[in-house]
């Protein structure tokens, strides 16, 4: 068996007028983030940490925002292709790690329904998809609540 690991990051800043998606799941706050798609942060790094282990190049290779077929798309479909991609490739997901760095709004109490989507657009178990909420104590960008930043790794097996 071979196993792969990859690591993916993403940031997109916080505007208001937009909706706030974050793990597939639409979360109520006074901003939303900036993107060409619904811009969930979450699953943007996501899908770069499944790209990358798989040796795929990056979410903007696959699914670039100067593509109009892509605006405003929700990204539990850009997971979904992208899940296709590696499984094509003849990997499968082992696990998934992820950390959404945000000071508002405190995103602890939806986790359990972002894993849930999250294992129901990937087909894993539940078990297998680790997200993690922090702050970054009011310093940079992040912490004067510009933007939301991403990191995920995943483990795939061959």
């Amino acid at each position: 068996m071979k196993t792969r690991i990859g690591f993916g990051f993403d940031v997109h800043k916080l505007v208001e007028g937009r909706e706030l998606w974050l793990g597939g799941i639409r979360i109520e706050h006074t901003l939303g983030l900036l993107g060409h798609s619904d811009a969930d942060v979450l699953i943007h790094a996501l899908c770069d940490a499944l790209l990358g282990a798989a040796n795929m190049r990056d979410i903007g290779f696959h699914f670039p925002d100067t593509a109009n077929e892509y605006k405003n798309i929700d990204s539990k479909i850009l997971l979904k292709k992208t899940v296709e991609l590696i499984r094509e490739k003849g990997f499968s997901i082992g696990n998934v790690d992820i950390t959404v760095c945000a000071e508002r709004p405190k995103l602890n109490p939806h986790i359990p329904l972002m894993q849930k989507t999250l294992s129901e657009c990937m087909g894993i178990d539940l078990e297998d998809i680790s997200i993690k909420a922090t702050t970054t104590e009011k310093l940079g960008f992040t912490g004067r609540e510009e933007g939301i930043s991403a990191y995920a790794v995943v483990l795939l097996e061959k």
